[in-house]
């Protein structure tokens, strides 16, 4: 029997699970893990950088867009090792990478300092990104692949949240270290996950099949089968739908990449994700250098916003604990199509009531803007895990989303000039207008993939003789 028939047969049992088939204490250490990466690329640094004493505004830009180019190259370099060589030891170095990253930024001294730690962080949090969304939709039954994914997507949006009013409040009470203090809860985090993976991870059983290790694999899916019909207390399990599907010719990841099926894929989840890093990174990275340097807010007032402003988080939180009920029955394009539209929205209520100090109506505001603004990422990182075949996965998402972080870097650096060029609040609507056209996209490249097995989006698959994509 040819490796790939065997795959067919293991995903097929794995398809049958009627829950998580590995240890749950997994998934809690994945959802820490994703905890301290959301916390560090959206949570703390832009509350952060005002109350670092030995850095400038224009410094505190770089180290923003400095950070993103760490996303880039942890993102795509990690992610194509991740295809190489296997998930399990990628992912152990991502964590460890940004537990020392976020060590350092605590610790700093000076801005060098900041900067090379910052970049270290940056990797990881690139690379965690990509690994966790892949490693849980590569475990997870099809028609419970969003579920799972999102129980760790819950985790990083509480860092969005909860991790936000955390932040806020650690800085305002804590002027002189309160800095340090959230750059060290993170690293904490992140180090907890690298020794939790360490021990309980297994490798990806696409990955083991390809290396030929098949008696490992029959020991982990026959623990799942076994863990799985514990948890929903059933003695027996359906028999196996198997699909034989076609296989991938190439293991060069670049070269299948290229094919058009999957390339047209790829570069509209770059475009996406793009634009949505463009807007989101310079929101949540300069969005207080704004309200303090250009709206000038006093003392009390900007105390006051920071407060509000992790408060208004928690819509996110909330939010993605209403899309347990919504995401495996609700197109992945449908939801990222208004969120995109909710960007636009954002940027201009928001930019408009800080402009007129309306501090309390802001906050009432941004936190129901939340609940459109949250579910295109869930719905970005599920398509952007599932729109390519095993041996090209990691790369796949890794590409999509590394360089979408270009978009990151680059719009930090236009906000203050967009500003003296056209003004406050034209500036933030032109840094979100692209973001409803790159959802938009998205209908005409990337298929349904709500309840689908991974190989039926992505290989094809071949059932009584016939072909079928």
């Amino acid at each position: 029997m040819s490796s790939k028939s065997i795959l067919d047969e293991y995903l097929a049992r794995i398809d049958r699970l009627p829950t998580w088939g590995l240890s749950y204490l997994l998934l809690w250490a994945l959802g820490i893990g994703y905890f301290a990466t959301l916390y560090d690329a959206v949570s703390n640094l832009g509350f952060a950088l005002p109350y670092i004493p030995f850095i400038n505004p224009t410094q505190a830009s770089i180290i923003v867009s400095v950070g993103l180019a760490g996303y880039i190259v942890g993102s795509i370099g990690l992610g194509i090792t991740a295809d190489r060589i296997g998930r399990r030891p990628v992912m152990i170095l991502t964590f460890a990478l940004l537990g020392i990253g976020s060590l350092g930024m605590g610790l700093a001294t000076n801005y060098i300092t900041l900067f090379i730690f910052r970049v270290i962080e940056g990797v990881g949090i690139g690379a965690g990104l990509n690994l966790a969304m892949v490693y849980i939709s590569e475990f997870s039954p099809s028609m419970k692949r969003g579920k799972y994914a999102n129980w760790i997507f819950i985790s990083g949006w509480t860092a969005v949240g909860v991790g936000t009013v955390i932040a806020a409040l650690i800085v305002t009470t804590y002027p002189t270290i309160g800095w340090r203090v959230i750059f060290l809860i993170p690293a904490v985090l992140s180090l907890i996950t690298t020794a939790v993976l360490a021990v309980l991870s297994p490798e990806s059983i696409r990955v083991l099949v390809k290396k030929g290790k098949i008696t490992d694999v029959e020991k982990i899916v026959k623990k799942m089968e076994e863990v799985s019909m514990r948890r929903a207390k059933v003695s027996s399990l359906p028999q196996p739908r198997v699909i034989h599907y076609e296989e991938i010719s190439s293991y060069n990841q670049l070269r299948i990449l290229g094919e058009p099926k999957y390339l047209k894929r790829l570069i509209s989840l770059t475009i996406f994700w793009f634009f949505i890093y463009f807007i989101q990174y310079t929101s949540t990275g300069l969005a207080p250098t704004f309200v303090k340097v250009v709206v000038g807010f006093s003392p009390i007032q900007y105390a006051e916003y920071i407060r509000f402003s992790g408060f208004a988080a928690i819509g996110a939180t909330v939010i993605s604990f209403i899309l347990l009920g919504v995401v495996e029955r609700t197109d992945r394009r449908l939801l990222t199509q208004i969120g995109g539209i909710g960007f636009l929205v954002s940027a201009y209520v928001s930019t408009y009531l800080l402009l007129h100090k309306a501090l309390i109506v802001w906050f009432i505001t941004y936190f129901i803007l939340e609940f459109l603004l949250n579910p295109p990422y869930l719905a970005g990182y599920l398509m952007s895990s599932e729109s390519f075949p095993t041996a090209a996965r990691s790369t796949g998402f890794a590409i999509t989303d590394g360089i979408g972080h270009l978009g990151g870097v680059i719009g930090p650096l236009l906000l203050f000039p967009l500003i003296g060029l056209v003004g406050p609040l034209l500036a933030w609507v032109v840094l979100a207008a692209p973001v409803p056209f790159a959802a938009a996209l998205l209908w005409f490249t990337i298929p349904k993939t709500v309840g689908v097995r991974l190989e039926e989006i992505n290989e094809g698959y071949i059932e009584k003789g016939i072909q079928k994509r």
